[in-house]
Order: C-alpha cells, then sequence, then structure tokens
C-alpha cells in the first residue's frame, strides 16, 4: 500500500505524457511540413526541419492557385468572423442580460426556446436557414453567412447565466436611483462587470465563426465568397496529388501546400486561445458562486 502513491503517479505521468505526444506529434508536423517539398516530405524524417525558402515556394503556389482566390478567401473569412463577433456583441450579450434582469413577457418561453436551438444540430437547421436566406434573395452573398450569425444561442445562455448568477441587482437599482437609464445601465455597470464572460462568449464565437464550414458550403457556390475551411476543402478536391480519384494535369497544390494553409486557417486560433487564456478561466467560474 505504500508504494501504491508513488507507482499510481508514474502511471498518470505516463499516460498523460503519450496523450501530450498523441496531440503534439500532428501540430509540429503540420508546422515542419511546409519547410519542405513534397519529396522531401516523403523521404526525410517527418519531424525534420527544411529550408526556409520551401516556405515561400509553397506559399507562391497557393497564390498563384485560381488567381489568388487563397486571398479572397482570408478577406472572407476574417470579415465573416468579424461581423458574427460585432453581432454577437449587438445581440447576445444584451439578450442574455435581458432574460436575467428584466422581466420580460414570455421569458421562460425565449430562454426554452435558446436552450432547445443550443440542443438542435447545427446540420439540422441549415435547411430552414437556406430556404429563408432564398426567399430574401441573398443566397451567394456574403449576407448568406452573415445574417444566421446574429443569434448565437450559446452567448446568450452564457450570459444570462453570468448576469442571473454575479451580478448585485442592488448595484443595478442604485445606479437607476441615480438617474441612469437602461441603456446606461447596461453599458456603463453592467458591461464593465461582464468583462470574463464577455471574453468568453466572444472567444467561442470567434472559434465557431472561423471554423464554420457547413453553412458556407451550403450557401455559397461562387468560390470568391467561400471562406478558409470551405476554400481548403475545395483546394484539396480540386488537387490530383491530394485527390487520387482525379486525372489529368496535375496543380501544384500537394502536400507542403496543404499544410501551410491548414497552418493560417489555424494560427489565429491558437492566437485566439492565449489571448483569451485569462478570460476563459475567470469566465467559465464567474457563475459558480453567487456574488
Amino acid at each position: 500500500m505504500t508504494h501504491s502513491k508513488p507507482w499510481g503517479g508514474v502511471l498518470r505521468n505516463v499516460v498523460l505524457l503519450g496523450f501530450g505526444l498523441y496531440c503534439a506529434v500532428p501540430l509540429l508536423w503540420l508546422l515542419l511540413a511546409p519547410t519542405k517539398s513534397d519529396g522531401e516530405l516523403v523521404g526525410d524524417s517527418p519531424l525534420s526541419f527544411g529550408r526556409f525558402g520551401a516556405i515561400a515556394d509553397a506559399w507562391s503556389n497557393l497564390a498563384d492557385y485560381n488567381n489568388g482566390v487563397v486571398y479572397s478567401w482570408i478577406w472572407n473569412t476574417i470579415i465573416y468572423t468579424g461581423a458574427a463577433l460585432i453581432l454577437t456583441i449587438v445581440a447576445a450579450i444584451p439578450a442574455g442580460y435581458a432574460l436575467a434582469v428584466k422581466d420580460v413577457p414570455g421569458r421562460r418561453t425565449l430562454l426554452m426556446a435558446t436552450l432547445i436551438s443550443m440542443v438542435v444540430p447545427p446540420t439540422a437547421l441549415v435547411l430552414p436557414l437556406f430556404l429563408e436566406v432564398n426567399f430574401l434573395g441573398l443566397t451567394d452573398t456574403a449576407w448568406a453567412v452573415i445574417l444566421p450569425s446574429a443569434f448565437f444561442p450559446f452567448g446568450v445562455y452564457l450570459a444570462f447565466v453570468y448576469f442571473s448568477t454575479s451580478l448585485p441587482l442592488e448595484l443595478l437599482e442604485a445606479a437607476k436611483l441615480d438617474g441612469c437609464s437602461e441603456l446606461r445601465v447596461f453599458t456603463s455597470v453592467a458591461l464593465p462587470l461582464a468583462r470574463p464572460i464577455v471574453g468568453l462568449v466572444l472567444f467561442f464565437c470567434f472559434v465557431a465563426s472561423w471554423n464554420n464550414y457547413f453553412l458556407p458550403y451550403v450557401m455559397l457556390s461562387k468560390e470568391s465568397l467561400y471562406n478558409l475551411p470551405v476554400g481548403i476543402g475545395s483546394l484539396v478536391a480540386s488537387s490530383p496529388a491530394l485527390n487520387p480519384s482525379l486525372g489529368g494535369a496535375s496543380l501544384p497544390i500537394r502536400r507542403p501546400e496543404a499544410a501551410l494553409i491548414g497552418v493560417v486557417a489555424v494560427l489565429p486560433i491558437a492566437i485566439a486561445f492565449i489571448w483569451a487564456q485569462r478570460y476563459l478561466v475567470r469566465g467559465i467560474f464567474s457563475g459558480s458562486l453567487k456574488g
């Protein structure tokens, strides 16, 4: 019995190390693959560093693909994600606040509808969204991706939990007695106190919008309007080197180019996670204790 704890600690560390390597090795390969040519990637050690010039060559091949459509994908992703973040601040956070502190008519119904929309798989909502957007004549436009982002139910729920458990109502009443309007109370009192949960909501919204694949895939047919996830799928599908079922002339898009565009897609998520780390911990536990 006296030796069980040390062996248990060793076993735990081995399991954690194995899990860490399982997650780190593919990421390391992704970072190193653009530094080699396709032949070097196959023949050399998979985790060896090649040369910086190979990165420039791979990016040149990507930039030449379909007259530089990769730049449009990057710019579109930034626009779609930025619009989703703005809409979340304008709509989701105030909606969660109103459901938490105001006696809104149909409050319970609205809250239940929000929770149900979180449970329903996004793929099940794509067809109704497509029919609605198509009725408005907005398919194959940026609005077909931006407008559905106006409602972020998970953000509404997180804001509701925070404002209903961690925001002192006495503080809001004191602000009203001082002559503050409802808008002033929200922007000057509630919102500054809710920075952790706002950061948490924006992080989840950023990740969901940046990685959004199925909605743009259904709504858009013009390649120039694709975001990065849909564009990468189109890139891989049209390259004979990455899709053996295709024949004909080979595009200069191979594994190094695919890895490089993958790094471009993943890097903003990693930067956002590092920046939002302090908000993640505080935001997750902010509603666990009253006051």
